[in-house]
């Protein structure tokens, strides 16, 4: 079990973070909250400075750092005048889930001595997509504390739109699962 205010990758939803969708699904069929709430990046903490503004290192998810340039989308004509929920609709970036309206992400830098498991899954899924980092948030819904328990886990997994669940060694697959 961790403790702290954030999710660091031992009691967390993981998702892909670049698709703009994975925002909304993971908001709405997960979670159960609204569309437009923002997430966070677990990166390789080698790899951090390489895509975000950040000097120091920031294990505990606790500061926001801007997604360099080099990732950013150009903002069509006329994004000044839009709205709110229509600015919160256009990818910022090339990692849309986790780049908020101002360029901005509260990330986690992960550490190879300090985290090596969570490391290591962040490390596999660079070597499968060439991303070094995932979307990270708290195993729970809305109105639910953090799950604690392999039963929390479970039952959280099977009334949600997850589609795998990671406890240890063992995955379940949501397709292969019936209750």
């Amino acid at each position: 079990m961790e403790f702290g205010p954030r999710a660091l990758g031992n009691r967390s939803i993981l998702a892909d973070p670049r698709y703009p969708e994975m925002q909304q699904r993971v908001n709405l069929k997960i979670k159960f909250r609204e569309s437009f709430r923002p997430f966070a990046p677990a990166i390789l903490k080698e790899e951090a400075a390489s895509y975000f503004d950040c000097p120091v290192c920031s294990d505990y998810m606790l500061l926001t750092a801007e997604i360099r340039d080099c990732y950013k989308k150009e903002l069509p004509p006329g994004y000044a005048d839009l709205e709110i929920t229509e600015k919160r609709r256009i990818a910022k970036s090339d990692y849309p889930s986790i780049t908020h309206v101002d360029y901005s992400s509260r990330l986690q830098t992960v550490d190879r001595e300090t985290n090596p498991l969570f490391w290591s899954l962040l490390t596999a899924f660079k070597e499968q997509t060439g991303c070094p980092m995932l979307i990270n948030t708290s195993f729970n819904v809305r109105g639910e504390p953090i799950v604690c328990s392999p039963a929390d886990a479970f039952r959280c997994f099977m009334t949600t739109d997850m589609d795998y669940l990671v406890m240890e060694n063992i995955i379940f697959d949501k397709k292969q699962c019936k209750i």
